[in-house]
């Protein structure tokens, strides 16, 4: 089976003003022949996410006008403007709305289903993806709409703005990407208001950036993030928030925005691998975005020097929101508008610069989370996640169901480049459950295909082994596979296990099941709604590669040495060919890794008073 959502790398769109010009051509063809005698663009099928989706219709219509002057498309424009005007705005409260701060305050707002009391929770956001479109229309309303129309357009929309601020509690779903949107539609509401109010709007947008949103951002990873949804971070919304940003800065040139989006931009591209799988998040774990991601990634791929391009949406939503016939739904329709607009082009080559959370070269990744432990493992076109033994999840020795990945301590990380590899060397101090502290030190080497990862404890009782990961999914052209296996050769024992109890905490991967399915079973909440990442945690158990302690190691260590993929060193430079049959040297605290591709000599640096850890390598 393929993993539903997550296709093509974004930065393969094309995006010239030729097909820009071509998919707004299809947008106007279908838009034509859908428009109702009264007006409306919506899509017949549409019922939630409803409250925007005409008048965003019609701001592709306006766009589309502006740069080819169709001469179909003024009427269009005012028929299906007037449509929303008179059938789409709401001023009495929404029964059982609970987010209300004023009650009958007589603001407009959008709703997410239009039948009174039907899930109004939705109305913020919907009122948001209103308050956008409306300003998108009102910039490309010159020439087009008439100056009523227009400025009852101009009202309504400062009523989205004065509800969303005034009459609601503001950002109540706790979405970073929904928040900054707000933001956003009051930068640009601003600029169509009279100089009095404009710069109350103005001042007011970036005041609740600074107060409602950066003040609450959330640590992982080193970063600071804009919170979605109680999470840091989502491989769905995350991208979105990051598109919003790229708009806040281009029509405000305030530098706090390009600031917080190279960081969201930079913590996104060490997360993310070589073939821009990813996974996680407080709301969708698998469920990638597509067309509402291209203008934060282009923009801020030129930003921070990175191919964040390579980020694996979901197509079928590459260049606008569809239903399931394909039929064109004007859901999140800024987005195209935006990025149309944005002279901004792809970077696509990988930053050179180290990351402390990635080990990134050629076909190999490995993104690492808060506590140095790989949160993802790319090699040879196979992800592997963090493997569950006994409700432990990660990478490291396991001895007696006990996993030695959670550090009481600091965690030290060195990078080196040498001879066409590279490397990380983290180290880490580890309390097991006899209380006894275990240095751990965890060596990733990669010539940009194949990873060798040697990891390195004080001896430990019983029978140890190393939990390598969970085989989960590899590529297939521009489809994602389920796999249950690897490329993977160890220097001890290898065994690939799968869990002998049944059950939605015991993950076989073998099965017809995705990770995101597995998530939403174990999160408190129904799928949409409950945090995925969460449900994850729950876990018992997992399939998982296992490799026992390397032969020939020093007698007061246990040494584990496994290799994904084999690696264009794997058969030495010369060409001799051989078992992957790593060698191991201690003198004093250093330790001596001899592999078929590299040497590498992990120690402390001699008079380093901090006790850094020391790297040297070099390739075969």
């Amino acid at each position: 089976m393929h993993l539903p959502r997550q296709l093509g790398a974004l930065h393969d769109l094309p995006d010239t003003p030729q097909a820009y010009d071509a998919v707004l051509a299809g947008v106007a063809e279908q838009a034509l022949a859908r428009l109702t005698p009264e007006g409306s663009l919506e899509h017949p099928d549409c019922v939630d996410d409803i409250g925007d989706t005409s008048l965003g219709v019609t701001s592709l219509l306006a766009l589309a006008w502006q740069r080819g002057q169709d001469p179909r498309l003024p009427e269009a424009v005012r028929r299906s403007l007037a449509f929303h005007l008179r059938e789409r705005v709401y001023t009495e409260d929404n029964p059982g709305y609970p987010n209300l701060r004023a009650r009958n305050s007589g603001l407009p707002y959008a709703r997410y289903t239009l039948a009174p009391g039907a899930h109004p929770i939705g109305d913020w956001p919907s009122t948001v993806w209103a308050l956008l479109q409306a300003v998108n229309v009102l910039d490309l309303a010159e020439g087009l709409v008439e100056d009523e129309q227009r400025a009852e357009l101009t009202e309504v929309a400062h009523g989205y703005w004065r509800w969303l601020t005034e009459a609601t509690f503001f950002n109540p779903q706790e979405a970073g990407n929904q928040a900054i949107g707000c933001i956003v539609g009051g930068l640009m509401l601003a600029r169509h208001l009279p100089p009095g109010r404009r710069d109350l709007v103005r001042s007011r947008a970036i005041a609740l950036y600074a107060e409602k949103i950066r003040a609450h951002r959330v640590a992982d990873r080193g970063a600071l993030l804009p919170p979605e949804h109680g999470g840091a971070y989502d491989n769905n919304y995350g991208p979105i928030s990051l598109s919003f940003l790229a708009q806040a800065h281009r029509v405000s040139g305030e530098q706090v925005f390009a600031e917080d989006g190279d960081a969201l931009a930079r913590y996104l591209d060490a997360r993310l691998p070589g073939g821009g799988f990813d996974n996680g998040g407080p709301r969708y774990s698998e469920q990638h975005s597509g067309f509402e991601s291209v203008l934060g990634l282009r923009y801020f791929s030129r930003r921070i020097g990175s191919d964040l391009g390579r980020y694996r949406g979901d197509t079928r939503w590459g260049r606008h929101a569809v239903k399931a016939d394909g039929g064109v739904d004007g859901h999140f329709a800024w987005m195209l508008v935006w990025q149309i607009q944005d002279t901004a082009r792809w970077h696509r080559t990988p930053s050179p610069v180290p990351a402390r959370h990635q080990l990134r070269a050629g076909s190999v990744s490995v993104a690492f989370d808060d506590r140095m432990t790989p949160s993802l493992v790319e090699a040879a076109g196979t992800y592997y996640l963090p493997a569950a033994v006994n409700r432990q999840h990660g990478f490291g020795p396991v001895t007696d169901g006990f996993l030695f990945c959670r550090p009481m301590g600091e965690v030290r990380v060195r990078d080196v480049r040498a001879d066409g590899l590279t490397a990380k060397l983290v180290t880490k101090p580890v309390v097991g459950r006899d209380h006894v502290l275990r240095h751990v030190r965890s060596l990733y080497v990669t010539d940009g295909t194949a990873l060798w990862v040697t990891v390195a404890v004080e001896r430990l009782p019983g029978t140890p082994y190393l939990l390598a990961g969970l085989p989960y999914a590899t590529d297939d052209g521009e489809r994602v596979r389920r796999t249950a296996e690897g490329e993977v050769t160890s220097a001890g024992a290898l065994r690939l296990t799968h869990p002998e109890a049944d059950g939605v905490d015991h993950f076989d991967a073998r099965a017809d099941r995705t990770q995101e399915e597995a998530a939403f079973a174990l999160a408190a909440d129904p799928r949409g709604y409950g945090n995925p990442d969460l449900g994850w945690s729950h876990l018992v158990t997992s399939t998982a590669l296992e490799a026992g302690p390397a032969p020939g190691a020093p007698e007061d260590l246990h040494v584990f040495a496994v290799r994904y993929g084999a690696g264009r060193h794997a058969a030495g430079r010369h060409g001799s060919t051989g078992p992957f049959a790593p060698a191991f040297a201690q003198d004093g605290p250093g330790l001596t890794v001899r592999t078929e591709a590299f040497t590498a000599v992990i120690g402390e640096a001699a008079g380093d008073a901090h006790g850094e850890p020391e790297l040297t390598l070099q390739a075969v």
